[in-house]
């Protein structure tokens, strides 16, 4: 196998796989020092990102775990929250190339993957196809109000996601990694908007909702942006260092009971499971698939040792339950005629264990 079918084998199809290894992290003195590591890293990226980004602590903090899960996220708030900062101050600071694609109805595929077009050697007079990278081919991509292009343009993102590379006239182009797709929606506005097929929505790992800031945190970002600041950012860890963190989180040891716990919790907010029928049947029209218990079992290992900890609890997994199933479970009609979200759902089922 050659350095680049290795490379994609480690970094990019790994995160459909969950077989862990009980192998005690602690007794691997570098994967020791590495976790020591990272939660210095972690705190000093907060911290920088801190002087751009007023609050908003519990989404920096899920980003983190998203990004050293080698997962993506969808990110809904109402406009003027910073979400573009966000992510912009947060490539920075990690020393990643930023892409910014602003979605909109009239946005092709190719706008976004890239293009072939037509050379001609100066000297030779011979024409050529060569293809032009799109703006995927960066380490963040921020795409921005997502729901606003037509599915034909959302699809061109699913090959991406999933095997971090695009095609096009049938070759095969990788992406860099660490790669990480971070899309936006506005929640107010449906006018000219089209839905996230349940594909799509699957290959994200979380879903986290932006709230308004509060009281003092409003008079702080006012305090801080109407004035003459000049912050200057520093970069706190490398690409090879983020990579080094992504593969430490794959060799985190999970007891069984934890991965039981988290793919019990999946099994029973799916109809006819014949678990807790009485709680979901007439809640739920679909609910969350395979993918769901692995990214809360990749979430918990993060979460774990982002903490100093090496390896996850159930209240681990438990952190994870909204961002990750909020949007893999499908409420049914009368659910939503009684006004029930798949939050509502979740913290039902919660309860009840």
């Amino acid at each position: 196998m050659d350095n680049r079918a290795k490379k994609e084998n480690l970094l990019g199809n790994k995160n459909l796989r969950i077989r862990i290894t009980l192998t005690d992290i602690s007794s691997n003195g570098n994967d020791v020092k590495l976790v020591n590591e990272l939660n210095g890293s972690v705190e000093a990226i907060k911290n920088e990102v801190s002087k751009i980004i007023v609050g908003q602590q519990e989404i920096i903090n899920n980003l983190m775990i998203s990004l050293l899960s080698g997962g993506h996220c969808l990110l809904i708030g109402v406009p003027g929250l910073a979400k573009t900062l966000l992510v912009k101050t947060l490539a920075e600071v990690l020393d990643l190339s930023f892409s910014r694609v602003q979605f909109t109805p009239d946005l092709m595929p190719s706008d976004i993957t890239g293009t072939e077009i037509i050379e001609e050697d100066q000297i030779s007079k011979k024409r050529s196809f060569r293809f032009v990278k799109g703006p995927i081919f960066a380490n963040i991509i921020l795409a921005d109000e997502i729901n606003r292009t037509p599915p034909k343009t959302q699809s061109a993102l699913l090959e991406a996601m999933q095997e971090h590379k695009v095609t096009a006239a049938g070759v095969s182009y990788t992406l860099p990694e660490p790669f990480f797709v971070l899309a936006t929606q506005n929640p107010i506005e449906q006018e000219g908007t089209y839905s996230l097929p349940e594909a799509q929505l699957d290959r994200f790992m979380f879903n986290l909702w932006l709230d308004y800031p509060s009281s003092d945190e409003e008079v702080e970002i006012v305090r801080s942006t109407t004035v003459d600041n000049d912050v200057k950012l520093s970069k706190v860890i490398s690409i090879e260092k983020l990579i080094q963190y992504q593969n430490l989180v794959r060799r985190v040891p999970v007891a069984d009971n934890v991965i039981k716990y988290a793919v019990d919790f999946v099994k029973i907010t799916r109809p006819g499971s014949g678990l807790e029928k009485s709680d979901v049947d007439d809640l739920v029209n679909w609910g969350a698939g395979p993918r769901a218990s692995q990214y809360l079992i990749l979430a918990a290992k993060t979460k774990a040792i982002i903490e100093g900890r090496f390896t996850p609890n159930i209240d681990d997994v438990k952190a994870a339950l909204i961002p990750v199933l909020r949007h893999r479970i499908i409420p049914s009609f009368n659910a939503e005629a009684e006004g029930v979200t798949s939050v509502d759902i979740i913290n039902q089922l919660l309860q009840s264990r």
